[in-house]
């Protein structure tokens, strides 16, 4: 659809976003025989996989579990090819589902959408976009993502610098070809991990300035094994039900013993048992690994130990063992690679915890006095988590405020799903929600299902608004923090924080309950009435 046909358009449902939640609310909006469009400001669908095109991105959930279970036929079709899905193979597969259940008719690309207003008389959302679009809608739906908010560090000089710049979140659609490039790379998260062995491969000088090292497992990454493939198709719902009714959505090996109920050579065998296999499971050796401190700290230096053995220089891999935090209170890295990296001759750690960077001029990074030339500088300096997204939307609510402006002391919300004060407003995966600490294409689907549900129960009573309890939505808020403190999650100045946000306040973003726990508590919400939301209706109710 053009954009420019959109002027004055009125819709039963806008989302904004055209990734995993962007098109499925989407699909099931259709269902529902709603009126429904959807605004991406990227020229492409596929959202985190979209803009995260980086050399080395992949994601580090099994194949099998990373995709859509609401159509028995696409997971029959679908074929993977390895254990972890590259970038560029779940763009493919989000393309064929858009393509497969024809979505593109009611989407705009390239149209970021910049405001959004409550119109109290009317009871509608008006939405306006960067082109200066007007439209509105009954419900506005936020499908923005929880990583999807880039951000760059505040350097001085970082603006003077002449040579090439880039951001791991907001990668350009071409190759980029570093070959003979002196590159420097800062933030060693996930992203930076995949990307420092790529960026190896090309560059004459690679520079890794590190803030903080962080624990990485290696994937064990290769072509996904047939007979795993095929167990998967032929028994999807028995596997994707199993999934469902864990903590992390995901079908984990979770450990069964605390590391103190084991014998030093029980908890060795099971560590390297785990090491061996790859993946993120390592970090639930335990059962016990991110509320007990000593458990933690003998994965911790089990991993430290490893670390030690692949890296040559001792200087270097002391420089590289994290220390400032439980392993698995940031979120634990999945590597090929990473560490012997620093093994090669032309790649230089330089460790800013000891001394940061002064500034940037035209074509180098200062560190200590020492300049460090640079032909072009990589961030992979993460996200503004959760919450950024949503305050950039600039959305207004029925009392004049803004989600940035309500959310000064942290995020407030109901189950994650509506805030008070933003009435009709849906957040998938919002803040308080389970989301980044799940699969979370099944939290998304979840949320997508709940909301779908939701609507359904307002066409059937005719009822045109739905309003988040303020007495539910503070008991909500209350309990995630509660639940949260009872971990290590809060000792870290990690992302899940908002620590990596200077002036961001200091609270747990999502939900850390376990995805089961908070499934379950969202289907009694409904089984009770709604219990914590208010219905209200216009004489213009929605129609079935």
């Amino acid at each position: 659809m053009n954009p420019s046909q959109l002027n004055s358009k009125h819709y039963d449902a806008v989302v904004i976003g055209a990734g995993f939640a962007g098109l499925y609310m989407l699909h099931r909006l259709r269902l529902l025989g709603l009126r429904s469009h959807l605004f991406e400001a990227g020229d492409g669908v596929g959202g985190t996989w979209y803009w995260n095109c980086y050399p080395g991105a992949r994601c580090d959930v099994d194949s099998m579990q990373y995709s859509y279970s609401w159509s028995p036929e696409l997971q029959k079709e679908w074929q993977w090819t390895e254990r972890y899905p590259a970038q560029a193979e779940i763009l493919r597969y989000i393309n064929h589902v858009a393509d497969r259940f024809e979505l593109r008719r009611d989407i705009t690309l390239s149209t970021r959408v910049t405001a959004g207003q409550w119109q109290a008389e009317q009871e509608r959302w008006l939405v306006r976009t960067e082109q200066g679009q007007e439209v509105s809608a009954q419900f506005l739906i936020t499908a923005t993502g929880c990583l999807s908010e880039s951000r760059l560090p505040d350097i001085e000089g970082l603006d003077r610098f002449k040579g090439q710049v880039y951001h791991t979140g907001r990668w350009p659609k071409a190759p980029v070809d570093f070959s003979g490039l002196r590159v420097g790379v800062m933030g060693t998260g996930s992203s930076g991990i995949q990307v420092i062995p790529q960026l190896a491969k090309q560059a004459k000088q690679l520079y890794v300035f590190q803030r903080t090292p962080n624990f990485s497992v290696p994937a064990w990454n290769g072509p996904i094994d047939p007979n795993h493939q095929k167990d998967w198709l032929d028994n999807y719902p028995k596997y994707r039900a199993m999934a469902r009714n864990t903590r992390s959505a995901i079908m984990y090996d979770y450990g069964k013993q605390s590391a103190l109920d084991m014998s030093e050579q029980e908890r060795a065998e099971e560590m390297e048992r785990r090491w061996q296999k790859g993946g993120t499971n390592f970090a639930h050796s335990f059962n016990d690994t991110f509320t007990n401190r000593q458990s933690n700290e003998l994965l911790s230096e089990f991993v430290r130990g490893k670390i030690r053995k692949m890296v040559n220089d001792p200087t270097v891999a002391e420089d590289l063992l994290p220390r400032d935090h439980a392993i698995g209170t940031k979120r634990i890295c999945v590597d090929t690679g990473y560490y012997p990296t620093y093994n090669l001759p032309h790649v230089k750690l330089v460790n800013l915890r000891q001394t940061p960077i002064e500034r940037f001029d035209e074509g180098a990074a200062i560190v200590n006095g020492q300049r460090h030339e640079l032909d072009a500088m990589v961030f992979a300096t993460g996200f503004d988590a959760v919450t950024g997204a949503l305050e950039r939307l600039n959305i207004v609510g029925e009392h004049g405020k803004t989600f940035k402006q309500l959310w000064k002391a942290g995020p407030t919300s109901y189950l994650g799903l509506m805030t008070v004060g933003f009435p009709n407003l849906f957040t998938i995966t919002g803040p308080g929600s389970p989301s980044i600490l799940t699969n979370v294409i099944v939290s998304i689907e979840q949320h997508v299902e709940w909301i779908a549900n939701c609507l359904t129960f307002m066409q059937k009573h005719s009822h045109t608004r739905i309003d988040a309890q303020q007495i539910a939505q503070d008991r909500w808020v209350k309990h995630v923090q509660e639940v949260a403190s009872g971990t290590l999650f809060v000792t870290a100045n990690s992302w899940y924080m908002g620590a990596n946000i200077p002036g961001k306040p200091r609270v747990f973003l999502p939900y850390i309950g376990g995805f089961s726990t908070y499934a379950a508590m969202c289907e009694d919400v409904v089984q009770k009435g709604y219990e914590g939301f208010d219905f209200s209706r216009k004489s213009q109710a929605l129609s079935p």
